[in-house]
C-alpha cells in the first residue's frame, strides 16, 4: 500500500546561527553544540553519528557509529578494521560524518580523511570498555556471513572460559580511526525552511574560512 508523506512537515523554531556569532574555529562551535545537546536534550544519543564511506564495490554506504573522542585534530571512533567499513576506509580515506539532533533542530556534516590512531591509544580505550564489550570485539568477525546466532553465543562462551580471571587483549584487527576534517557545515533549523547554514573550509595554511550558505 502506498503511503503519501507529502504532508509530513515540521516548523523549526528552536534556535538561530548567525555568521557574526560563529567562532573562527569550527571545533569550538562543535564542542559548544555537542555540550548543549548533551545537557539539554537527555533523550538524544548525542555521540551517535552517521558514517558514510565509499565501499570497495563503488557504492556509498552509511551507518550509525559512536563518536568516542573530540580533539583539536579531529574526531575518533572505534571499529573492526576488517569490517566492511574498515576495508572501505582503508581503500578510500575520504569519508563523511553527520550528526542530527532532532530535539535541538541541528545538523553537523563533516567531510574529512580518516586514518588509524596509534596502537597504544586504541589499547587504552579497549581496556576501559566493559568486559562484555571487549569479548564482543573478539567474538565478531564483523560483516562476515555466519550460520546462526548460536554460533556467536557459543564462541562467546568459549572466550569467557578462556579468559576467565585474565585480562583480555585488544585484537590487532580492532582499533580507532581519527577523522581529520577538511570542511564542517553547521545547520540550524529555522521557520519557513529558511534554515541557517554555516560552512567552514580548511585552508592550506590550516586556518578556517567560514561562509553562510543559502538554505
Amino acid at each position: 500500500m502506498e503511503k503519501d508523506l507529502s504532508n509530513y512537515r515540521k516548523s523549526y523554531e528552536k534556535g538561530a546561527l548567525l555568521l557574526k556569532n560563529a567562532p573562527e574555529n569550527p571545533i569550538a562551535l562543535f564542542r559548544t553544540w555537542f555540550n548543549d545537546v548533551d545537557q539539554n536534550f537527555p533523550k538524544e544519543e548525542t555521540n551517535a553519528m552517521t558514517l558514510s564511506t565509499i565501499g570497495v564495490d563503488g557504492y556509498p554506504k552509511s551507518r550509525v557509529v559512536l563518536l568516542k573522542k573530540i580533539t583539536d585534530e579531529g574526531f575518533i571512533f572505534y571499529t573492526n578494521y576488517e569490517s566492511e567499513k574498515g576495508k572501505s576506509i582503508m581503500a578510500n580515506r575520504n569519508i563523511c560524518l553527520s550528526f542530527f539532533w532532532h530535539g535541538a533542530e541541528r545538523q553537523i556534516i563533516i567531510k574529512g580523511t580518516a586514518e588509524k590512531i596509534a596502537g597504544n591509544l586504541s589499547d587504552t580505550y579497549f581496556n576501559s570498555r566493559p568486559r562484555g564489550s571487549q569479548l564482543g570485539a573478539l567474538v565478531s568477525n564483523q560483516s562476515n556471513i555466519i550460520e546462526s546466532r548460536t554460533f556467536l553465543e557459543d564462541k562467546l562462551k568459549a572466550l569467557e572460559a578462556k579468559y576467565e580471571g585474565q585480562a583480555i587483549p585488544r585484537p590487532d584487527f580492532w582499533g580507532g580511526f581519527i577523522v581529520k576534517p577538511v570542511s564542517i557545515e553547521f545547520w540550524q533549523g529555522r521557520p519557513n525552511r529558511l534554515h541557517d547554514r554555516i560552512l567552514y573550509n580548511l585552508e592550506s595554511d590550516y586556518s578556517w574560512i567560514k561562509k553562510r550558505l543559502s538554505p
